[in-house]
């Protein structure tokens, strides 16, 4: 019998990823998940596009720096500066990648390069040579190649392998592919290109037109040996490939595709929720893998086909993705050791002081809450990994309201650590009372661009948790509250996006690339 090939997986969470509107990450964001995505069994990790911003260079070089146990890959344009600078970020990496990329469609080459088949030849081949003479593992993407004539993809493949390119990556850049199509460009450079053999093929599909996964998978079917994703499919416009919807797939059906991945599936469920609480992007509850729902059944017939033969309806273990059967439910008289193992479980590594922390907010829920789920045991975890220092925290409000009358709001901070007040009386609800009680109160005068409220978990007594983006002086932060009272949430969401306004952000240049 022949062995299942093995599929490399590449993550580009942070940086395509990060390219979603409002998912952008600070430094110690970025080696958070990196270090979760190492934990998950990834094989590369692209970090960010070190040119594009001082930030951007620093977490590249932090996560190389820091993060062992898969390959860290830069991006950079065919250019001499982005790639010495892309090496820069990355020479400390046990295992660097440097990935090129320029496009080579004809629109591309017209409107955007102004630049013939043979000048994009030609700079395509010197930006590998220039990556090359720096560092043994170069990728090079040719941009919007599921929009590039055959004939002169497989010229530029074959000339960039040349040049030294160890992989070459196919992207779908606007999502415009169809799994046959991009079967048969795959087949095609397997047949047309001689030196193909002396580079890994990969795949890097966007979501536009909801075949991301379809395509990356028919690529595998091809002979591709790369699948470029993300987690939870973010990215830009409609995202990327999702991580846990390719690797579970090839999982699921190795049957058909006879292929093996890396990634330590139980893992997917803790990093997809790690991910969506970093980024303020929440997974749909439909989602396939890790959404809320995917292993729900409410549907008589379902629920007694589970009973009698769980394959009747699940074609996959929830405890495979990282899933519990049920929620383990604890509550007031639960000690510590339960705690940390339910967190443990949900994919959250606590030190010691971190677990006391935990363990405290956990009582005081607990008083308020009969039963505490999964979701609250993540939500607490969640405000352990807050990565940036806090100007101003939370320390209580009282409110008078009424429906139709204007608000009465009394907001309690500490402000670097002394108490605070102030009353107002303004707005057109409490939420908006608090709001413009914050602005007084910080002096910082903000827009509020996205406010979101959802249920942490179940019952009457579920935690809410607010996300919002405020917006000031050409910035745009986010900030995220949760607790039982939905006010508290958003007092807490609207404070830690004002902390973030107060320390700064610098530009970030986003090219859109694969």
């Amino acid at each position: 019998m022949t062995s299942p090939r093995s599929i490399r997986i590449f993550d580009t969470t942070l940086r395509d990823g990060e390219q979603s509107p409002g998912a952008s990450m600070n430094r110690t964001e970025k080696i958070e998940v990196a270090q979760a995505l190492v934990q998950l069994g990834v094989d590369v990790i692209e970090a960010g596009f070190p040119i594009a911003s001082p930030g951007d260079f620093e977490s590249v070089r932090d996560i190389a720096g820091t993060v062992t146990g898969a390959t860290v890959c830069g991006l950079a344009r065919c250019n001499d500066a982005d790639i010495d600078r892309a090496w820069e970020a990355l020479q400390r990496a046990p295992h660097p990648r440097i990935h090129v990329f320029l496009a080579t469609s004809t629109i591309h080459r017209e409107f955007k390069l102004r630049m013939n088949e043979e000048e994009v030849l030609t700079r395509a081949v010197a930006g590998v040579a220039r990556a090359r003479s720096l560092c043994g593992d170069v990728e090079f993407s040719p941009e919007d190649a599921a929009r590039t004539e055959i004939d002169f993809l497989c010229r530029v493949v074959e000339a960039v392998i040349a040049a030294g390119a160890t992989t070459v990556n196919i992207p779908d850049t606007v999502g415009y592919a169809t799994p046959l199509q991009m079967h048969r460009v795959i087949g095609a450079l397997r047949n047309r290109v001689p030196n193909i053999d002396k580079a890994v093929i990969s795949v890097h599909c966007h979501d536009d037109l909801g075949l991301a996964v379809a395509n990356s998978l028919a690529a595998v079917e091809a002979g591709a040996g790369q699948v470029e994703c993300t987690i939870n499919g973010i990215g830009e416009r409609a995202g990327n490939c999702s991580l846990e919807e390719v690797v579970m797939a090839l999982k699921t059906r190795r049957d058909h595709y006879a292929c093996d991945t890396r990634i330590d599936t139980r893992r997917l469920v803790p990093t997809s929720r790690l991910v969506a609480n970093i980024t303020g992007i929440q997974v749909p509850r439909n989602k396939a893998i890790v959404g809320r729902n995917a292993f729900a059944h409410e549907a008589g017939i379902h629920q007694d086909g589970m009973l009698k033969e769980r394959s009747t309806y699940e074609i996959m273990r929830p405890e495979d993705v990282g899933l519990e059967r049920t929620d383990l439910v604890l509550g007031k008289h639960s000690g510590r050791a339960a705690l940390a193992d339910r967190a443990k479980a949900l994919g959250y590594q606590l030190d010691a002081e971190q677990l006391q922390t935990v363990f405290e907010r956990f009582k005081v829920l607990a008083d308020r809450k009969k039963e505490i789920y999964d979701g609250d045991v993540a939500a607490l975890c969640e405000q352990q990994f807050a990565s940036l220092p806090e100007q101003y925290v939370y320390d209580g409000y009282t409110l008078t309201s009424a429906s139709g009358a204007t608000p009465t709001v009394t907001l309690r901070v500490l402000k670097d650590g002394d108490p605070a007040a102030v009353t107002i009386t303004a707005g057109d609800g409490p939420v908006d009372g608090i709001f413009l009680a914050i602005e007084k109160l910080t002096g910082m005068t903000t827009v509020c661009r996205d406010f979101r409220v959802q249920a942490v978990t179940v019952g009457k007594d579920a935690q809410g948790e607010v996300t919002v983006e405020l917006e000031h002086a050409g910035q745009v932060q986010r900030g995220r509250g949760v607790s039982t009272d939905s006010l508290e949430a958003a007092a807490k969401a609207f404070l830690a996006a004002v902390n973030r306004l107060a320390l700064g952000a610098s530009p970030r240049l986003h090219p859109q690339k694969g």
